[in-house]
């Protein structure tokens, strides 16, 4: 599958699959968070570690995004 076909499939499942779409705010959620850490010129030790922990949720989400994405464009190839 091409860059341009993957990010059709994924164009799509945000607006077809409820589960993709819903890993998908979370994700922009999480990223969100992030920006506005590291934004800030010091991190707080607690702050260190939610960092760390927003990134690491963050690689998850996204695993499981591919993963649905991979699942549907493999079911729908020869659509």
């Amino acid at each position: 599958m091409s860059p341009a076909e993957a990010q059709e499939v994924k164009i799509f499942l945000l607006h077809s699959h409820d589960t993709y779409r819903q890993l998908a705010e979370r994700h922009h959620e999480l990223d969100n968070r992030l920006h506005e850490l590291t934004g800030r010129h010091y991190l707080s030790t607690t702050e260190q570690v939610e960092e760390v922990t927003l990134k690491k949720k963050k690689l998850a989400l996204k695993d499981q995004m591919e993963h649905i994405a991979r699942e549907y464009a493999r079911t729908h190839a020869d659509s």
